[in-house]
């Protein structure tokens, strides 16, 4: 379109005063700025008409992005444009485009259309746009669309962004097919920042890759009429996913910067901040986090059908200290974490938590969480009876030396798997519950065998039961006798040489009975604790 060396407009272009001023400031890479200079007239997202003095035809943008003409000497080209009015639909769908691109403040009659193009890096600033389509989108550098406001969506499917992807601020409303955000497929080599992001629609990441960090600090993400809010199974991150609280002052969140590895930031005490919300269902299933998946002050908004299913995830922290989902459900069957960091008031109760399979090391609970309300955790997660959580709880337990907790856990175990046995079954379950608490308190037994032993010996001493055979029976001996009846299999030469009669032999028959259930008691308690469950 431009010759070598020549640096001006072809005629048939007939550029306005605007395109001229943006034509000669790309030459020499510095910024055309249409401002007016009244801030709420200069607004994008206000009322207010912009005339012809800023309208830019996306033609003449297109041009430049594509063929346009040389830099000045001693200069870089770039397209650096600030509150101009960009006519119909601005479209480099396979382009590659070189120069740097940075458009701020400004507004777009019509979509931008980016599908298939290359860029160095691309920057949206404050803008107003009726749609980005930008499926397989590739960028060396950033893709900036920060405090823009997007009223048909964003269309970012299998995109790769260079170093970083920034939404903070961003406002964007879903399409005709219900999506806010469309990027399947995304990969983003450092950060993806959307940080105070409003999305009003399905933000749909499946199978996304994001080189550092994700940071939703502070979003809102609203699909009240659909399934899911955020849809992001298979997304893998490789440092931290926050879905945390953004301070609105003088916090770490109100940075850009990415906090680093290993670090938590929270807001100061004193800052306002703004939680991250999450209105509809959210899907992370078989998702890998490198570092922790945190939902520090998040808020979840759910219909009873809906859920915040973390199925299969993998991560080596999940910090789950929202507030608790007054409906819907949490699902975490067959996630595995190595440390949960949690708090009591943050799951949701009976039927609102499944956690079949779920697998963790070590717990680390945030505030008031005794054994009482972490048994009825676990009872929540399982409106009918299942064995693994209380054996992965008890298996945490004991990692951390709370051996005693751990038996507490486990004979809640069992107390829970008789309600599901036959009346028979039931009713030796309780007998063994109450004698020696399925053999989990053995020191029961201890206290039994010696209140019926001196049971026992008082009742022999009073009633001696006379000899077997006259001559031949050993000296009598109302405690050894006693003794003899409650021990099973140990034979002290002392049972078979007395025969009680009348009321004797029915209390000899209680100390028997009471000896042998005593004692199978105790050995299946042994032999569980030497299963480890």
């Amino acid at each position: 379109m431009t010759e070598p060396g020549d640096g001006d407009a072809p005629a048939d272009l007939q550029l306005t005063s605007a395109e001229w001023s943006m034509w000669q400031a790309f030459r020499n890479g510095s910024t055309c700025d249409l401002h007016i200079g009244d801030p709420a007239r200069d607004d994008p997202h206000g009322q207010h008409l912009w005339g012809a003095e800023r309208r830019v035809r996306a033609r003449v943008v297109a041009l430049l992005l594509l063929d346009g003409p040389p830099a000045q000497p001693g200069r870089v080209s770039a397209l650096k444009i600030t509150g101009a009015y960009i006519t119909d639909t601005l479209d480099v769908a396979g382009g590659a485009i070189k120069p740097f691109v940075e458009l701020r403040d400004c507004r777009f009659e019509a979509e931008v259309v980016l599908p298939e193009s290359r860029f160095t890096t691309l920057r949206l600033v404050n803008c107003a746009i009726p749609r980005v389509e930008a499926a397989r989108l590739q960028t060396e550098g950033d893709l900036h669309l920060p405090r823009c406001v997007v009223q048909s969506g964003i269309r970012l499917t299998d995109a790769h962004i260079g170093t970083d992807l920034m939404l903070n601020q961003t406002v964007v409303h879903k399409d005709r097919q219900g999506r806010s955000i469309m990027a399947d497929g995304l990969t983003v080599t450092q950060d993806l920042q959307a940080e105070m992001l409003e999305s009003y629609g399905e933000l749909s990441l499946r199978g996304a890759t994001i080189g550092v960090s994700l940071s939703l600090r502070g979003s809102r993400l609203s699909n009240p009429f659909g399934r899911r809010a955020l849809n992001a199974p298979q997304l893998t991150v490789e440092r931290t996913l926050y879905l945390t609280a953004a301070g609105l002052a003088n916090s770490p969140f109100s940075s850009s910067a990415t906090p680093p590895y290993g670090t938590v930031h929270t807001p100061s005490r004193g800052t306002r901040v703004q939680r991250f919300e999450c209105e509809g269902g959210m899907r992370l299933d078989d998702g890998r986090f490198g570092d922790a998946v945190d939902f520090e002050h998040a808020r979840f908004i759910m219909e009873s059908d809906q859920e915040l299913s973390l199925r299969r995830i993998q991560t080596p922290e999940l910090r789950f200290l929202g507030e608790r989902p007054q409906r819907g459900r949490v699902i975490l069957s067959g996630a595995r974490v190595v440390n949960l960091v949690d708090k009591s008031a943050s799951w949701p109760g009976l039927g609102g938590l499944w956690m079949a399979g779920f697998a963790y090391e070590t717990l680390i609970p945030r505030g008031h969480f005794p054994l009482s309300l972490r048994l009825q955790w676990v009872a929540a997660a399982t409106p009918e009876y299942a064995p693994e959580p209380y054996e992965m709880l008890a298996a945490s337990l004991r990692t951390t030396g709370e051996d005693s907790d751990a038996r507490e856990v486990l004979l809640a175990k069992q107390r829970r798997r008789r309600e599901t046995l036959p009346l028979a079954a039931k009713a030796w379950g309780v007998l063994q519950d109450w004698t020696v608490a399925y053999g989990y308190r053995p020191g029961r037994a201890a206290v039994w065998m010696a209140i019926l032993w001196a049971i026992g010996t008082i009742y022999f001493s009073m009633s001696p039961p006379p000899p077997l055979k006259t001559g031949e029976a050993p000296p009598w001996n109302p405690y050894l006798y006693s003794l003899d009846l409650l021990l099973p299999v140990i034979d002290l030469n002392q049972s078979a040489a007395w025969k009680p009669g009348g009321g004797a032999q029915w209390a000899a028959a209680v100390l028997i009975l009471a000896g042998w259930v005593l004692a199978t008691t105790v050995a299946a308690g042994a032999s569980r604790l030497l299963r480890r469950q």
